[in-house]
């Protein structure tokens, strides 16, 4: 699990977040566009990031130019060929873009514009409101398989470890520890109908369905994890769990607030609700040799405390 001053920041204002916009009326305002062969793919992405920098849009550029090179077949606009870049473009495309670009006003986030995103070099696909992995969570995989890395034998059988997630949403952790440690098998739990179906779905597309448990779960209840016993013990326990103060929700960004799953943000009046019970999950489940780790960075003084009562940013291991 990993919490830490820096990755709020990346849910307060990084792209692909959720705003109190939902239900205006966007039709009522369309921005012109020339007749179709008079813009190419540069003349658009220009045409877009000015549209969107005058209404506010976040990342506008970043955002223009991932719509113009999903409509043209590319993951970016970079890897588009460079013939394609000033290649005029059909009535068709200029109809997508413009469609793309109108959802991007109402501020969907890009992800579930282009309805997939890459995560650890795999392309997931993504709908709302199933939470965005952001770049941060990268890290917390890259953190998951330097341990397993490092500890080889705390990681027991010669089938590999098993791995439980809590809170999947669309499986981007369990997924890409899947396949980077090939002998690994991973139970996914959420409490959401959406996460467990798009968990499923991305598996499936992914073709590690069979290395892979997908268990529809509330870890909150009472006795929960006597469900997860039938398939236990495991080595690790990995979330990225809500931990957004409760009174600061309101606070995030549009695209989060009106498309992303407030529950999986909200992590109560501490941000801590969701957390406590994944560390009383972890009693149960855990191996004696498996690890867990909670890393805990503040990037400011503590409400109703002076800045110098507490320590700065301690990592710390909770014995397993």
């Amino acid at each position: 699990m990993e919490l830490g001053g820096r990755m709020l920041w990346a849910l307060l204002s990084g792209p692909g977040r959720r705003g109190g916009t939902r239900g205006w009326a966007f039709s009522s305002w369309q921005p012109h566009l020339p007749l179709a062969g008079l813009l190419n793919a540069k003349e658009l992405v220009s045409h877009w990031t000015a549209v969107f920098e005058k209404r506010g849009i976040p990342e506008a550029q970043a955002s223009s130019e991932y719509i113009v090179a999903h409509v043209l077949g590319a993951k970016t606009f970079q890897s588009l060929r460079p013939e394609l870049w000033t290649q005029p473009l059909t009535p068709w495309q200029l109809q997508c873009i413009q469609e793309l670009s109108s959802r991007r006003l109402q501020r969907m986030p890009v992800q579930y514009i282009l309805g997939e995103w890459d995560f650890q070099g795999l392309s997931l696909k993504m709908a709302p409101p199933v939470f965005i992995p952001r770049p941060e969570t990268e890290e917390l995989v890259e953190w998951v398989l330097e341990e397993v890395a490092q500890s080889p034998c705390a990681m027991g059988t010669q089938d590999g470890p098993l791995i439980l997630e809590v809170g999947c949403g669309s499986g981007a952790i369990s997924l890409s520890l899947l396949s980077q440690l090939p002998q690994s098998r991973v139970i996914a739990v959420d409490k959401g109908e959406a996460a467990i179906c798009l968990t499923e779905e991305n598996a499936q597309r992914l073709r590690l369905l069979d290395r892979i448990r997908i268990v529809p779960l509330d870890v909150t209840l009472e006795g929960s994890w006597a469900h997860l016993l039938p398939w236990g013990p495991v080595d690790l326990v990995v979330s990225n769990p809500p931990y957004v103060f409760h009174q600061d929700m309101e606070q995030l960004a549009p695209e989060i607030r009106s498309y992303e799953d407030p529950l999986a943000l909200d992590g109560g009046e501490e941000g801590m609700d969701i957390i406590i019970h994944i560390l009383a999950l972890a009693r149960w489940i855990l191996k004696d040799s498996g690890p867990r780790f909670l890393h805990i960075q503040r990037s400011g003084p503590r409400r109703g405390c002076p800045a110098d009562a507490w320590p700065g940013p301690q990592p710390a291991r909770v014995p397993g």
